[in-house]
């Protein structure tokens, strides 16, 4: 199936989306429903850099691992604690990690043209740059699913906080997108990982709440904003990798 074909989603499953009572649910309650309308269709987005992923791992691991799967995206510029997690999350839950790589004839034209650090001189290009190493991986990452989950909250940024619980998700084909812990802080993330000892990236320890590309994320302050780590020379308005918020024809992700 072409990435950008519409889904042709179930009316009933339309309806309960709409009607918004799925929207008070649990995490695993939410999970179950995914689980139950789209597996083995459905599969967790982790980039591996926030704790809001391994979270939701591990409750869908515990929900029914026999229907867990979980894809990530290697863009080529990941630090190395990113890769430590993938590793140990791979042995303790005994799982496959489904990864994708960005083209690399695309990522060649984009540097020869342009640079290896051309995210840092403006907005149009850093977003390019995550289109070519994140957004066309996403897209062939999806292409065999009709739901996909990921660990947004509206609490994570300005950019976030109009995420529910299901949505319909017109940029990526109409696919169902499950956003289990759109209630939780980021509180309640890190002490249900404590208490059941879900592993996480070690950057987090360092300062870095959120850990995307090694060049694009840095430790933040007390009291900043959680996302001002991630390319923190931009405004907070323009901080998304386009992966949630669509992309220009151009590749921009404005």
């Amino acid at each position: 199936m072409n990435f950008m074909e519409r889904l042709q989603v179930p009316e009933q499953v339309l309806e309960e989306v709409r009607n918004g009572a799925i929207h008070s649910w649990s995490a695993e309650k939410i999970l179950e429903w995914g689980f139950d309308h789209f597996a083995p269709r459905i599969a967790l987005s982790a980039s591996f850099g926030s704790p809001e992923g391994m979270v939701i791992f591990d409750l869908m691991h515990r929900t029914d691992p026999s229907r867990s799967r979980l894809f990530t995206i290697d863009t080529g510029r990941l630090p190395q604690q990113t890769y430590d997690l993938m590793d140990r999350i791979r042995d303790r839950y005994g799982c496959e990690i489904e990864v994708f790589f960005p083209r690399p004839e695309q990522v060649e034209q984009m540097v020869r043209r342009e640079g290896l650090n051309l995210f840092y001189e403006s907005v149009e290009k850093r977003q390019r740059c995550c289109r070519v190493r994140k957004g066309e991986p996403l897209e062939r990452a999806l292409g065999d699913l009709d739901a996909w989950i990921t660990g947004l909250r509206p609490g994570q940024s300005v950019t976030r906080r109009a995420v529910r619980a299901v949505e319909i998700d017109e940029t990526h084909g109409d696919r169902i997108k499950l956003n289990p812990l759109i209630r939780w802080s980021r509180e309640d993330v890190e002490s249900y990982a404590n208490q059941n000892q879900v592993p996480v990236n070690a950057l987090h320890a360092q300062g870095y709440p959120s850990v995307g590309c090694a060049p694009c994320s840095r430790a933040v302050e007390p009291g900043e904003d959680l996302r001002s780590g991630r390319w923190w020379w931009e405004n907070s308005e323009t901080r998304e990798c386009g992966i949630h918020t669509g992309f220009e024809s151009d590749g921009s992700g404005i």
